[in-house]
């Protein structure tokens, strides 16, 4: 995600993210009260969408200086931090939910995933919600073919690149196991997305709690 911050900075005030937060899920297992982190948050607007729904103690991070940027510009009262490495600026056992929105798509090394996971772990108390909106693999011809390009350059299948410079991952259902499997999964579903550039695409929502 450090390599690509260069990215993230020059098409932060274009992009719209479209993987939808679905408070019916989450306000189930987070009570108003709670702590919560945005990891990736992006311009916010996860967080600017449970200030909505009366939570109060929110933070985000994100390596986009100009992301960043752009989601002070709509909100000073929520703690929005620039992350220059993978190691959060939380001591252990601070938070009570983290996100994670179309973060993991974005790392497409497993070993740079699971630092970002073990960190989140790290940072999350006993008992506390992981909520991920990830993507997997799809099987039209379109994402087939940059998928086997993907295999030649980065060595993992269904990692790709768009036009624009970005390179993304969409997952097997084995890589959400790994993610996961130290988890105790309260939610699983399969749902289709809309990407950021219009297209469609297979996808998961997972809320899972820490043991």
């Amino acid at each position: 995600m450090i390599k690509q911050d260069k990215y993230w900075n020059e098409v932060a005030t274009k992009k719209e993210f479209t993987t939808p937060f679905q408070p019916e899920l989450f306000l189930t297992d987070v009570n108003c009260n709670a702590t919560i982190l945005d990891y990736g948050c992006g311009y916010g607007r996860t967080l600017f969408e449970l200030r909505s729904h009366g939570y109060n103690h929110l933070h985000g991070v994100d390596f986009s200086v100009e992301m960043i940027k752009r989601a002070k510009s709509y909100d000073l009262e929520i703690d929005f931090q620039v992350i220059k490495s993978g190691k959060l600026p939380f001591p252990n056992d601070s938070f009570d939910a983290v996100l994670l929105f179309a973060v993991l798509t974005c790392v497409y090394k497993d070993e740079e995933q699971n630092a970002i996971l073990n960190e989140i772990k790290r940072v999350l108390k006993p008992g506390g919600i992981i909520y991920i909106n990830d993507f997997l693999l799809n099987s039209d011809e379109r994402n087939k073919l940059r998928y086997e390009k993907g295999v030649t350059k980065y060595h993992t299948y269904g990692v790709f690149e768009l036009p624009d410079g970005a390179i993304l991952r969409h997952h097997d259902e084995e890589r959400i196991k790994e993610w996961t499997n130290q988890l105790e999964e309260l939610e699983y579903r399969k749902v289709e997305y809309a990407t950021m550039n219009g297209n469609r695409s297979n996808g998961l929502v997972y809320i899972g709690k820490t043991k």
